[in-house]
């Protein structure tokens, strides 16, 4: 996904000094770091909360029972009904505003809408504490953050240009949907385990991508405080979709399941 370009916001008759421009350039990261991880963190509270409403305490507590777990009146119509969909739906309608709104948004609107969509990934996520191990998805999740540090650490101070590998790793994108869907109907575990060893490799490259990607905008946007600031916000949902995408294939990798 490429929800922005590299000279919409620029500021007009913006001239910075190379202290300035180092100074900035920093707070300009710190601010798409502290988005991101704000975002993280509003996804796994709603994604725990969702779950503590979803699952019974005990079987006499039960709707009914969905794999090894045992689901409330709220989990089972959250899970098995058609309401699933429009929870797992529902990210993807934040992603398209964020595509066809973000030229006119604020920085502070931006920044709210992005919330808000971490609070409706975090709902959506809640299926994986169904369907894997409580310790699995924590010990994942850390194992993903120590990966996405490296790699994005390695973006920003790698002075090779990582732009070739960009549009590879888009189309790249484009065929892990396509399999996806495909496996949806063939239910394929060989073409499963290939989609998660290929997803996780794809997103640990878009997270150096998008770092360098992100400081080159930055450096060479031009950009006013305003400006800035809200291409902090898009670049904060960029490497929030890639942690999350390598976690989820990650997970669906050696993640253990709930009997």
């Amino acid at each position: 996904m490429q929800p922005y370009q590299q000279n919409q916001y620029a500021g007009a008759g913006v001239t910075r000094t190379a202290a300035e421009v180092d100074q900035g350039l920093r707070a300009f990261m710190l601010g798409v770091y502290n988005n991101m991880i704000l975002g993280l963190a509003i996804s796994a509270l709603v994604a725990l909360g969702v779950n503590k409403l979803a699952v019974a305490g005990s079987e006499a507590d039960a709707a009914m029972r969905l794999g090894g777990v045992y689901l409330t009146e709220f989990g089972r119509v959250l899970y098995t009904t058609p309401l699933m969909w429009v929870v797992a739906l529902a990210p993807l309608a934040f992603i398209f505003l964020f595509s066809f709104r973000m030229d006119k948004m604020s920085a502070a609107s931006a920044r709210g809408t992005f919330f808000a969509f971490a609070a409706v990934m975090g709902a959506s996520l809640s299926t994986i504490l169904i369907r894997y191990t409580g310790a699995s998805v924590v010990q994942v999740f850390f194992i993903t953050a120590a990966a996405f540090g490296s790699l994005s650490l390695w973006g920003y101070t790698t002075n090779r240009s990582l732009s070739g590998i960009g549009s590879f790793l888009i189309m790249g994108v484009v065929g892990l949907i396509l399999a996806s869907l495909v496996n949806i109907f063939l239910g394929s575990t060989m073409l499963q385990m290939g989609i998660s060893v290929i997803g996780v490799l794809i997103f640990a490259g878009l997270t150096a991508y998008d770092t360098q990607k992100l400081k080159e905008m930055y450096l060479y946007g031009n950009f006013d405080g305003e400006a800035a600031a809200k291409v902090s916000v898009f670049g904060a949902l960029q490497l929030y979709l890639d942690f999350i995408n390598m976690f989820q294939f990650l997970l669906a990798l050696v993640g253990n399941r709930n009997n």
